[in-house]
């Protein structure tokens, strides 16, 4: 078995240690030195790795995309129907905003902290949203047709967003169960 390289795991450690701070906190709240610190690395170790806190920030927000789009796959894996599919989707929603670290949308935050379309977070943002709205698709498009699929995935996907942010403000149980009732109306095939 080979051994992992240190400074693939030092990094990785970083961008760990960067993304329970960024998650609890916040990213402007967050210093390079707090971080440093949390992480206990060199401050040469932080910046060969980050020359910069965006850089770093766009490599959190990769690591939480790759680990949410392995998870939606999964979940997807564990049902045989596109309805069973959604559903298991929206039962890991559930339990998500019961979870006792339930800060809201990693993402949703960074675009309120960093809302210049043409800053790296943003586009970070962006890739990441438009990926869950097309893995929605795909799990609809063997049921419904295209058009069909894209706008019931669009809906699936505003409903879950509006729903995250309703659970950070103490209304989970009752957003996700709305949007259970509209995922129901949605997926109805005529």
């Amino acid at each position: 078995m080979p051994t992992p390289d240190p400074a693939t795991s030092k990094r990785q450690h970083i961008v760990e240690t960067a993304y329970r701070l960024f998650k609890r906190v916040g990213y402007h709240a967050t210093g390079i030195d707090r971080i440093i610190a949390e992480a206990d690395v060199a401050k040469m170790t932080m910046y060969r790795n980050f020359p910069s806190k965006d850089g770093l920030i766009v490599e959190v927000l990769r690591y939480r995309a790759r680990r949410f789009a392995a998870q939606l796959d999964r979940l997807a894996d564990e049902a045989a129907t596109p309805r069973q599919k959604i559903d298991t989707i929206l039962d890991w929603y559930e339990r998500w905003f019961r979870t006792t670290d339930f800060h809201g949308c990693l993402f949703a935050h960074a675009l309120a902290e960093f809302g210049d379309p043409s800053h790296p977070v943003f586009a970070a943002v962006a890739e990441q949203k438009a990926d869950f709205k097309r893995r929605l698709r795909r799990i609809l498009e063997a049921t419904l047709p295209r058009g069909r699929a894209e706008s019931a995935a669009a809906a699936l996907f505003m409903l879950l967003e509006g729903a995250t942010l309703l659970a950070q403000m103490g209304q989970g149980a009752e957003a996700i169960r709305n949007v259970r009732k509209a995922a129901a109306s949605i997926l109805e095939i005529r």
